[in-house]
């Protein structure tokens, strides 16, 4: 019996249990958004490249023998003292910055790179839907200095406008791409668009009409200098 089907059928059998879909999986691990789906139902590619098992077996939290891989000394998925190295989830870290300039943030945004955060602690982090989360750049110091020029900013998809609080969140507004602070107003619904640097602007009292909420920003991680 081909050892593939056994891999193909391990994958979708993962997939189905942690309620994946293939699309965001594929997009996950940086790939086109079929790319899961025609290994699984197609053969193709005949085998997971050591990368792409590497990453799924650490997303699923399994041993990457059961994904097509060989058991090695020392291997990723345990810890010196022997135990299993919790499961980890691979986050995508878009090619494109919020808050200088335009941008797009959609479905068919390509990732550039992944970040590896423990499982557990993103729960804590209270993310609801690990596959909803993305990382992007901060572009420019309107923000400073809770958030400078190059930090990477972990966004939830799934806190958009219809969770709107005080907070600070990714949006489109007048067709940019902006990281801001939202203050919520007196009157239901209503809110203002503020910038913690006092150089660059506000929009007070805006019209929610006139504002896409992308997501919440949940983290921030930067270079020290």
């Amino acid at each position: 019996m081909d050892d593939s089907l056994d891999v193909r059928a391990a994958l979708d059998r993962l997939i189905v249990e942690k309620g994946e879909n293939y699309a965001d999986l594929s997009k996950m691990i940086g790939r086109n958004p079929a790319y899961i789906q025609q290994f699984i139902k197609r053969g193709t590619p005949r085998r997971l490249s050591e990368e792409d098992r590497g990453m799924l077996a650490r997303y699923f939290g399994v041993s990457e023998t059961l994904l097509g891989g060989r058991e090695a000394p020392g291997s990723a998925l345990r810890l010196r003292s022997g135990r299993t190295m919790p499961p980890v989830v691979m986050v995508p870290r878009l090619a494109l910055g919020a808050s200088a300039g335009a941008g797009s943030l959609d479905d068919d945004e390509r990732a550039a790179g992944i970040m590896a955060f423990d499982a557990q602690w993103l729960r804590n982090l209270g993310v609801r839907q690990q596959q909803r989360v993305s990382i992007i750049r901060v572009d420019g110091e309107s923000m400073a200095p809770t958030l400078k020029d190059g930090d990477d900013i972990m966004v939830d998809h799934t806190d958009d406008a219809a969770h709107l609080r005080d907070g600070i969140y990714v949006l489109h507004l007048d067709g940019v791409l902006m990281v801001k602070r939202i203050a919520m107003g007196p009157l239901r619904g209503r809110f203002s668009v503020l910038s913690d640097n006092a150089h660059y602007p506000d929009w007070t009292d805006i019209d929610p009409e006139l504002v896409d909420i992308v997501g919440r920003v949940l983290w921030t991680g930067r270079r020290l200098s």
